[in-house]
């Protein structure tokens, strides 16, 4: 019975020393990139902006794990990587050429993997900067998580993914700016954040500042979105009345349409981690929010990855664009892909600056 008792007592000595060594790792590894200057790459078809009409396109592509039969387990889903190397390679070859087709002047992409345990340790941004080439590109980098020793059978791991913007105008400076995130434990969950802030010349002189946004999803109150969006609207402020036009554009983690049940129905199942803006958060500014929708046709940007994309699963519109009083908006689009490739659709904008 004692040696019972003693192998017993080394297993549970054994298991408590392991989580403790990897909750230290996990504590001891985490870190903040802070803000940082950017070094834009590439060779752009023009060295300003010009006049006339132009298109952006904005579009989180979910690190190219999102087919339409895969459900994250951070959503309610089963998967914690991408389905496998040869489904992720043909997804992001599909990603790339769908961005090519859209031949817009400006792109803002959301959650390219660079080197993350989910997406195989593929640099994605192989596949997206040959299908766009010919323009000028920046990188920021949104987070560097510690690995993730969960699900325990197959666990998510370490993740480094960023923000990739393009310009056919060339990107004369950029930079990561920082954003607030939970000081508690649900840090280790929703990582690192950032936006990242583009300098575009114009031709009558003026910069056009593109932001490049991906808003914190996993918080426990969604407030901590919204003291990032108020971080924002203060940098675009401050270019704005320097003379600047601003656009910002990305994933708002926010249901931008206020209540998304009205255009789509409810669903099956209802989540709280897309709250609408806070009423009277854009108060104050010379900003538009810029959420895109058909009424007569709607069409959602994302869709809760519990499980395969089905009928009545949880959809909604977090993606979207704010522009300055200078910056006028001639129409705007989510594009209906059925959610092919990710678990959000893009959105489009075409604008002139005035």
């Amino acid at each position: 019975m004692k040696k019972v008792l003693k192998i017993v007592a080394i297993v549970l000595a054994a298991i408590l020393l392991i989580v403790g060594g990897y909750l230290a790792y996990v504590f001891i590894s985490y870190h903040r990139i802070g803000n940082a200057e950017i070094s834009p790459e590439g060779a752009a078809s023009a060295e300003s902006l010009g006049d006339g009409e132009h298109k952006i396109v904005s579009f989180n592509i979910g690190f190219g794990a999102y087919e339409p039969d895969y459900g994250f387990f951070m959503d309610g889903g089963t998967e914690s990587w991408a389905w496998s190397k040869e489904r992720l390679d043909a997804n992001l070859t599909k990603i790339a050429a769908f961005l090519k087709e859209q031949a817009a002047d400006l792109y803002v992409i959301q959650e390219v993997d660079i080197d993350s345990t989910r997406s195989y340790h593929f640099d994605e941004r192989e596949y997206i900067i040959p299908a766009l080439e010919g323009m000028s590109r920046t990188f920021a980098q949104n987070y560097d998580s510690p690995f993730l020793f969960y699900p325990l059978i197959n666990p998510h791991g370490s993740s480094e993914s960023g923000l990739l913007t393009f310009s056919n105008a060339a990107i004369s400076s950029a930079e990561r700016v920082e954003l607030p995130i939970e000081s508690g434990f649900t840090k280790f969950l929703d990582l690192d954040r950032c936006y990242s802030k583009n300098r575009i010349k114009t031709e009558n002189g003026r910069d056009l500042v593109l932001y490049n946004l991906h808003l914190s999803a996993y918080t426990s109150d969604g407030t901590i979105a919204t003291e990032q969006l108020k971080l924002l609207l203060e940098d675009i402020e401050s270019e704005y009345k320097a003379g600047n036009y601003c656009i910002a554009g990305g994933d708002f983690n926010k249901d931008i349409l206020g209540d998304s049940s009205v255009y789509f129905g409810k669903s099956d199942v209802e989540y709280t981690w897309a709250q609408p803006i806070p009423e009277g958060t854009l108060d104050g500014y010379d900003v538009t929010l810029v959420a895109p929708v058909d009424e007569k046709h709607p069409v959602p940007s994302c869709r809760n990855a519990d499980g395969p994309y089905h009928e009545g699963q949880y959809v909604l519109t977090i993606d979207g664009f704010i522009v300055t009083g200078n910056v006028e908006v001639k129409s705007s689009a989510v594009i209906d892909t059925g959610f092919a490739y990710s678990d959000h659709n893009p959105v489009e904008m075409t604008f002139e600056l005035k």
